[in-house]
């Protein structure tokens, strides 16, 4: 299901939710994509200081993908 983000707290929400539907906890979220448990509490806070690329390995991690559409495109 596609969601629409245009926060760094959407982002976070995203993140909780996806990795609760995994049944994984904070501290095997962090193992599993390389990162702090201290990232992952951030990022699910929606800390808006979040290093990107950090961010990006949680997504894939969790089997999620970002869509960036330019103004004026649509999604399909």
């Amino acid at each position: 299901m596609a969601k629409r983000v245009k926060t760094p707290s959407d982002i976070g929400a995203l993140v909780r939710s996806a990795r609760k539907e995994q049944n994984l906890r904070q501290d095997e979220l962090a193992g599993v994509a390389g990162v702090g448990l201290r990232f992952i509490v951030d990022l699910e806070a929606g800390k808006p200081t979040a290093q990107i690329g950090k961010v990006l390995q949680v997504l894939q991690t969790l089997g999620c993908s970002i869509d960036i559409l330019a103004p004026g495109e649509r999604r399909q």
